[in-house]
């Protein structure tokens, strides 16, 4: 794709590369460059003054996307203007700008995004940074004010190979000396220490929730230092009450506004769309992303005590080993299991949810629904007044990928169709 910088015409793609349009040479396209007749990412940075504005990173396996949302909101809220990038588009304050293409795009997307945002007068530019990104070094050239990190689970295995590759790559972004705000509670990564400032609920940090309530929303006290700040948020869910304390942390490291300020902000952020939506209340049905076994858990755990009726499967030509695992945690949460389809790609469905039925064993109601909509709409009947019913794994995306067709689906839309039928004919 060629990108119009002001009068710079610029691809990435050798082929595209002609009079009139440069070619940037990157970690993408450099074998593929036979001459010298090309610029540099560097040298396209600093003809267009990109690092003048402050980029900060945020990677993990889950959490990424509303951490990044969370800060992006905070910082406008605060009245600066500040650009977001990432799995839901490019968007400067509130301006949506370009649709979501990959969690971190190739680098020239990312420069050009930094060139818009800087136009528009942004001086943040919030982006999600993935493991793949780190590995191919997508990044190449950025200079971030900060980086943070929302956690590392299991994912990614079929491109990562092993768990000590996929941390590995994650532990790499956090190796230099740049600013960095790490969960303490994350064990498993390793940091320069140098610049490094922590956040936690559990463990001591440079920023620790101090008390907590999970009730109708999150309400919590946070200390830094000698401070004690009180903030509210009405997201759901202990794994959300870390995003927002990042969240606050980094909008307070990249500002130093007073605290009290920044946690004033927090209430005007309502999350990300996908992304524990209540799509429903009676019944209560919500919609998350959660497609790994650690995020399962954790959106599993934030109804304590309630009875949870789930819907999910897992993803084609992707990690297997995380199958039955997802399916044990269903079992250990769940008193009712919907096993579906989940962009099968070039698998048998019927395939991929055996493997996960292999951790649901035989103790928990299980039914296997290969129609993604009619699996929902069976849980929705199936419904009792006292549970609540989860459809996970996709969250706010638009298809569903089969063979090499990406067939329009989203789960909110499914469920809000089944609903009206449903009020439409009076049951």
């Amino acid at each position: 794709m060629i990108y119009t910088f002001d009068s710079l015409n610029i691809t990435d793609d050798t082929r595209e590369a002609q009079e009139g349009v440069a070619l940037l040479r990157c970690e993408q396209n450099a074998a593929y460059i036979q001459n010298s007749d090309f610029m540099t990412v560097a040298q396209l940075i600093e003809r267009y003054d990109l690092d003048s504005v402050k980029i900060i990173g945020v990677t993990g396996t889950n959490g990424k996307t509303t951490t990044a949302a969370a800060i992006y909101s905070i910082l406008n809220d605060l009245g600066y203007k500040a650009a977001l990038q990432g799995t839901r588009g490019f968007f400067v304050a509130d301006e949506f700008v370009a649709p979501k293409t990959h969690t971190t795009p190739p680098i020239l997307q990312t420069l050009y995004h930094l060139f818009l945002a800087k136009k528009m007068g942004a001086e943040f530019f919030v982006m999600e940074v993935s493991s793949h990104a780190i590995d191919q070094n997508r990044i190449e050239g950025l200079e971030f004010a900060l980086k943070v990190l929302t956690n590392i689970s299991q994912d990614h295995l079929d491109y990562h190979k092993s768990m000590e590759r996929y941390i590995a790559t994650k532990s790499r972004f956090f190796a230099d000396e740049s600013l960095k705000l790490i969960n303490k509670e994350e064990t498993k990564i390793e940091y320069n220490l140098k610049n490094a400032r922590t956040y936690a609920i559990e463990e001591m940090a440079t920023y620790k929730i101090a008390a907590y309530s999970l009730e109708e929303g999150i309400s919590a006290i946070l200390q830094h230092g000698a401070q004690m700040v009180d903030f509210h948020s009405p997201l759901l869910g202990l794994f959300n009450l870390y995003n927002i304390t990042a969240a606050i942390a980094a909008a307070h490291l990249v500002t130093n506004e007073p605290l009290e300020r920044i946690c004033e902000a927090v209430e005007n952020f309502a999350g990300v769309r996908g992304r524990m939506e209540i799509v429903s209340y009676d019944p209560l049905i919500v919609v998350d992303f959660a497609h790994t076994p650690d995020g399962m858990q954790k959106v599993l755990e934030s109804f304590p005590g309630k009875k949870i009726a789930v819907v999910f499967g897992a993803g084609g030509d992707r990690d297997r080993e995380k199958r039955a695992k997802m399916g044990a945690v269903a079992a250990r949460f769940a008193t009712k299991v919907y096993l579906t389809s989940d962009n099968p790609r070039s698998e048998d469905p019927e395939a991929i949810i055996s493997d996960i039925k292999q951790g649901v064993g035989e103790d928990v109601y299980c039914q296997t629904i290969i129609d993604r909509k009619a699996a929902i709409k069976q849980a929705i009947e199936e419904l009792e007044k006292d549970e609540i019913l989860l459809v996970l794994g996709k969250g706010d995306e638009e298809y569903m990928e089969i063979d090499d067709q990406k067939v329009p689906f989203n789960d909110v839309t499914v469920i809000e169709e089944i609903l009206n039928s449903k009020i439409s004919s009076g049951s």
